[in-house]
């Protein structure tokens, strides 16, 4: 049996602010990048008739839906009240992107759809691959110092983000470069899938164990949060 390992003393309050206002200043720009990411992965998308383009520019607006509700919740100084409506949103966010994304990528399947060459996506692919692990790194390094759940899944979903651009990539190569018809609508549907796992965790609150500072009661932790800070 392993040994519970106890939680540090949490950050004080001088430390608070600055992890605050540091959440405030990544979700800002998550959701600057995300909505310009959004408008070009929708319209190379219609362009091309491609599901997986389409699906991604989807899944961009859900980070910025995700990342506003976080930027939401830490308006206020007394975040943690408002750190569970902040996880429901972000997992409702999740599960609405696989419900579309999956519906349209087996109709897709079903009609052999084929989607053009885009090579306006491949560049948003790659880009976001460099881009989108650096916030998520950012965002999930404060979260965890800070002891929020909500903050740390969106970092979570900032790096399905990277997973997703690496997904797409392949998908519209495959499609653009050997004419594979299926990779687009497959491409969709593991970003569907990976949207449901998360938006499940989400909505369960397992993104994060207890706060930093509950561990003054030598609360046990077993969670990803326990992991020393990078």
């Amino acid at each position: 049996m392993q040994p519970l390992v106890t939680l540090p003393a949490g950050p004080g309050p001088a430390r608070r602010r600055v992890l605050r206002r540091r959440v405030q200043l990544i979700v800002a720009l998550t959701i600057g990048y995300n909505a310009v990411e959004a408008i070009v992965a929708l319209a190379a998308g219609g362009i091309a008739s491609s599901t997986a383009l389409i699906a991604f520019g989807l899944d961009s607006v859900v980070e910025v839906l995700s990342a506003a509700a976080v930027a939401w919740q830490f308006r206020i100084a007394d975040h943690e009240s408002r750190e569970r409506v902040a996880m429901r949103l972000i997992a409702f966010s999740f599960l609405g992107l696989a419900a579309f994304v999956t519906v349209d990528a087996i109709w897709s399947l079903i009609n052999r759809e084929a989607a053009g060459h885009s090579s306006v996506g491949i560049v948003l692919a790659a880009v976001s691959l460099l881009v989108m692990p650096m916030l998520s790194w950012a965002e999930r390094r404060t979260g965890r110092e800070l002891g929020s759940s909500s903050a740390v899944a969106d970092s979570k979903q900032t790096l399905l983000c990277t997973y997703l651009s690496a997904v797409l990539l392949v998908g519209l190569v495959l499609n653009g470069y050997l004419g594979w018809y299926w990779a687009d609508p497959v491409a969709a549907l593991v970003i569907a899938a990976v949207a449901v796992k998360e938006g499940r965790d989400a909505w369960r609150g397992d993104a994060c164990c207890v706060p930093l500072e509950a561990s003054d009661d030598g609360e046990p932790c077993t969670g990803e949060c326990c992991d020393p800070i990078p």
